[in-house]
């Protein structure tokens, strides 16, 4: 049976703590392909400074699709209306894929907080969970509600990561400060070249 493993996110933008979660979820579950999933309007958190679609498309294209494992960037959900929800991509995929094993990337505050995602309960039914912890004090918390889901006939799988502390966010700030040497070491370096010569993050 096809693996095929599906991690959204804004990638506002794509840092190397993604990729490095990429490569964990590589190494440990083994998908046949990794499909990347840039979010049009996220449901989970206020998108500050969001760059454009097609903007942060590219940046994804140019971050994680020369490994050497089945990388695939997809425009599927920035061609949808309305909020990323989940399920909806599922669907999408579990009709595209019908006889593929799918799996649900997420990081640890995504698996902590998944019986308040929409339709949550239709999720299980349609992928496992597969949650990158960074910091193994979390992992008494996940494997708490990756039972509380798995007696729910769902499936989870815990990831360990080797914890790289870039957040986005931060990643924005250092454009607006001119933190360049900051900027290039946090980020693949044609994703620090397109931000800067696209201005973007910078007003």
């Amino acid at each position: 049976m096809t693996k095929t493993a599906i991690f959204g996110g804004t990638f506002n933008p794509p840092h190397l703590g993604h990729l490095n979660c990429i490569k964990s979820v590589y190494n440990q579950v083994n998908p046949d392909r990794i499909i990347i999933m840039p979010d049009r309007i996220p449901p989970h958190k206020q998108a500050l400074d969001l760059a454009s679609g097609s903007d942060r498309l590219n940046m994804c294209k140019m971050a994680f699709e020369n490994e050497k494992f089945n990388v695939q960037v997809s425009d599927w959900e920035l061609n949808q209306s309305g909020k990323s929800y989940s399920v909806l991509m599922l669907k999408h995929f579990r009709e595209l894929y019908k006889d593929d094993k799918l799996s649900l990337v997420m990081g640890s505050d995504m698996l902590l907080s998944f019986e308040q995602w929409y339709r949550w309960k239709e999720i299980l039914t349609l992928a496992e969970l597969v949650c990158v912890s960074r910091n193994s004090l979390d992992n008494k918390r996940l494997e708490a509600s990756a039972e509380r889901l798995r007696s729910m006939s769902g499936e989870v799988t815990i990831v360990e990561a080797k914890p790289i502390e870039i957040s986005s966010t931060q990643l924005r700030q250092w454009v607006k400060e001119k933190n360049f040497e900051k900027l290039y070491s946090a980020l693949n370096k044609s994703v620090a070249e397109y931000i800067l010569k696209n201005r973007l993050y910078s007003m």
